[in-house]
């Protein structure tokens, strides 16, 4: 990233970030930056929102209107700054502990309203802030601080839960494909609904030492080689949801100048 996007978009009195050498969530941050920036969104119209876990302190970074709420509450959080003011474009950054578990409810019915927002989930598959534990997304037989032989529980799919629970636009990308990720967090910012892009990104700390996977650029290595467009025996990335539908906020508000005119 350039120092023209670094001095425009980043707080860079709090930087440099923590995150530790190797995690992707820098990669993934520089993609959403990058998609604002291509996509001409109007700054003073944007808020980022995050909840609590190593993806969300992303929003302490950035400079713009942004809450660090609590944990598995982000969506919930945007839902209120989307219906006080809908003209905002509503980013949410949140992780795939604090997204799927604490605030699986809140996605699965955010998705069913088909509210406005614009969810980028940082998926490493681990609780990496909190001290390892396994979390909703973890592969099955992963090893974690609270899985040491292994997890015995399936993992979510979050592409095809938000699929089904509604939302209009689903995506997955991973940080190794840079220019992929930010088409696909463009695409989001383009559909006017709720929109919901899964970046998988590794976590050499917490999930790959424990689980041997080596240093970081094989990490980023295996990451890479573990997907595909095309290929069924690897996993997906793509576009697997762009529909219209109506939008949430824009109901609601009709229906309240509906009611408002009935006593004019």
């Amino acid at each position: 990233m350039n120092r023209e996007m670094i001095e425009k978009y980043f707080r860079k009195e709090q930087l440099p970030h923590i995150w530790c050498p190797g995690c992707g969530n820098g990669i993934a941050l520089a993609a959403i930056v990058d998609a604002i920036d291509s996509s001409d969104l109007d700054k003073e119209k944007i808020c980022i929102v995050s909840g609590i876990g190593c993806s969300s302190r992303a929003s302490g970074y950035l400079n713009f209107d942004s809450i660090h709420t609590t944990h598995g509450r982000a969506i919930a959080f945007a839902t209120g700054v989307k219906m006080a003011n809908p003209e905002m474009n509503v980013i949410v950054i949140t992780g795939d502990g604090d997204c799927t578990a604490i605030g699986g409810n809140h996605l699965i019915h955010a998705c069913r309203r088909n509210i406005d927002l614009n969810v980028i989930v940082f998926n490493n598959n681990i609780y990496g802030m909190t001290g390892g534990q396994y979390s909703p997304t973890t592969p099955k037989s992963a090893k974690t601080a609270t899985s040491r032989h292994g997890t015995v529980e399936r993992q979510f799919d979050i592409c095809d839960l938000s699929r089904s629970a509604g939302a209009t636009y689903v995506a997955r990308s991973t940080v190794y494909h840079y220019r992929h990720l930010t088409d696909m967090i463009k695409g989001a910012f383009k559909n006017k609904g709720f929109s919901i892009v899964e970046a998988l990104t590794p976590c050499p700390v917490q999930y790959g030492r424990r689980n041997k996977l080596g240093n970081p650029p094989d990490i980023m290595k295996e990451l890479k080689e573990s997907v595909s467009l095309t290929d069924s025996s690897k996993i997906k990335i793509g576009v697997f949801k762009n529909e219209s539908e109506p939008e949430y906020t824009s109901e609601y508000h009709k229906l309240v100048e509906a009611e408002v005119g009935k006593y004019e």
